[in-house]
């Protein structure tokens, strides 16, 4: 029984950490989308894309329909992470880099944490809101410290992800333990998809002449990988090994985008970034360690 629970507890740290690797792609694919799509149009393609994969999956698998007691906790997973983080970053990042952005996905598991403490009405220790003030602070006085490359629009648009993106985080976890990972997803997918197939015509650009091979590379990573297959994985490890096991592999993200936004996109890494973004990461795992 005990080899039984550990192989499954380790399915769910590599299944976890390849959604973890998946998503740290995301911001700076969508930094080279934007360069050629609107922000609008890429945030409602995306979800488009990814919610007809959806929608073949759950027809395939003759998946049955959520009861009425789910819809609404899936719209919130899909005005989180279907809708609200694609948006809320794509236009961001129009006006800050990719490095810079993520820095701010350091504040993302603390936040996670501060949802599913609000739903569960459970009553943390002192020491979790220090450390979460703490953070907090660290990351504001990092965007505030830039001087003229300084975004107040760029960096409270990622503040606003951040805050969004935790409370589809936290509703799609709890949805996990009942129905599954691939389905929540799904789910919340197609419950958006009437809304983004009209919204992705409407806000469709004129011409397609002038969007570069990189942008649509940039936008089928950002709708198959980054809205669907990485939460399959995702959510599957956070089914297999634990919400708050698994949910510590979102500490490696920052460390992962940051790298992929040097490699890729050549942007530079300050040391404050690295600096700031270890800070945060060490008042999260604080907070987890001291709050209980």
């Amino acid at each position: 029984m005990n080899i039984a629970v550990d192989k499954n507890a380790l399915s769910g740290w590599l299944n976890g950490l390849l959604g973890v690797v998946i998503f740290s792609g995301s911001l700076p694919a969508t930094r080279v989308a934007v360069q050629d799509f609107d922000p609008f149009f890429l945030t409602f393609a995306r979800a488009s894309l990814a919610g007809m994969v959806a929608l073949i999956l759950i027809l395939g698998w003759r998946e049955k329909r959520p009861p009425a007691a789910r819809i609404v906790p899936l719209m919130m997973v899909s005005l989180g992470v279907v809708v609200g983080f694609p948006l809320l970053t794509a236009l961001a990042l129009r006006h800050v880099t990719a490095a810079h952005s993520i820095v701010f996905l350091g504040l993302l598991p603390l936040m996670t944490a501060i949802f599913a403490v609000l739903r569960g009405k459970e009553r943390p220790a002192r020491a979790f809101w220090i450390f979460s003030v703490l953070g907090s602070l660290l990351v504001m006085g990092f965007a505030f410290s830039q001087g003229a490359s300084l975004s107040l629009t760029g960096d409270l648009l990622m503040l606003a992800a951040v805050i969004v993106c935790g409370l589809g985080y936290a509703e799609g976890a709890a949805l996990t333990r009942e129905c599954g990972g691939w389905q929540v997803i799904s789910w919340a997918l197609i419950l958006a998809l009437p809304f983004m197939v009209v919204a992705s015509l409407l806000m469709m650009p004129v011409s397609f002449s002038d969007i570069g091979i990189p942008a649509w590379a940039a936008l089928g990573y950002v709708s198959l990988f980054s809205m669907l297959i990485g939460f399959i994985f995702w959510y599957k490890g956070l089914a297999q090994g634990g919400i708050a096991a698994v949910g510590q592999l979102q500490l490696l993200q920052p460390f992962l985008g940051l790298a992929l936004s040097a490699t890729l996109l050549h942007e530079r890494v300050s040391p404050l970034m690295m600096f700031i973004t270890l800070g945060v990461i060490l008042c999260v795992i604080a907070s987890r360690k001291y709050g209980r």
